[in-house]
């Protein structure tokens, strides 16, 4: 995605923060295939296209709809397990189990390691197994300000990302508060 921003194929990564949005369509934009994006039903908060283009294709998107957060966790599920995703996204009202998180591993690993399972969750996130969990805000003066919270073995890291003219994006580190 940009200079610190990386996502492993083949896991599931946590989404969490105001702008978790933003980063998922982020990576959908250089993800190489479709994209499975799966919301509740109960939720207004739809999806904009336009607004998603300067991000993304939303042509690649595919959105769907479920009852209950576990009908969310299972089209994730399935469509990591069938390999024919570039990435399948959860959007959740809180983080799921560890139980459910081991289970997109698991079906991400089946499906050849190729996508990548992303739970969009709110607040600070805390999904239990996940690869990462990555917190996005948006900055005062413009972009995001992007935190790895957790990520196996590695500290945590805290950048502002923003996008240049070229249409690229650019992401420098940024001292603690």
């Amino acid at each position: 995605l940009a200079d610190g921003i990386a996502f492993r194929t083949g896991r599931v990564h946590e989404l969490c923060g105001r702008s978790r949005r933003v980063l998922a369509a982020m990576i959908c934009g250089v993800a190489k295939g479709p994209v499975i994006w799966g919301q509740s039903a109960w939720n207004r908060d739809r999806l904009y296209p336009p607004g998603m283009v300067p991000f993304c294709d939303p042509g690649q998107i595919l959105v769907a709809r479920g009852r209950k957060p576990v009908d969310l966790l299972w089209t994730v599920e399935e469509s990591l397990r069938s390999g024919a995703v570039a990435v399948a996204i959860a959007e959740l009202p809180e983080p799921p189990g560890l139980t459910p998180v081991r289970r997109l591993h698991l079906a991400a690993e089946a499906g050849g390691g190729r996508g990548i399972g992303l739970l969009l969750t709110p607040g600070t996130g805390g999904a239990p197994g996940v690869e990462s969990r990555w917190q996005t805000e948006p900055a005062a003066a413009g972009g995001w300000h992007v935190t790895r919270l957790r990520a196996r073995l590695e500290p945590q890291t805290r950048l502002h990302l923003r996008r240049n003219r070229d249409g690229t994006m650019l992401a420098h580190p940024v001292a603690s508060d």
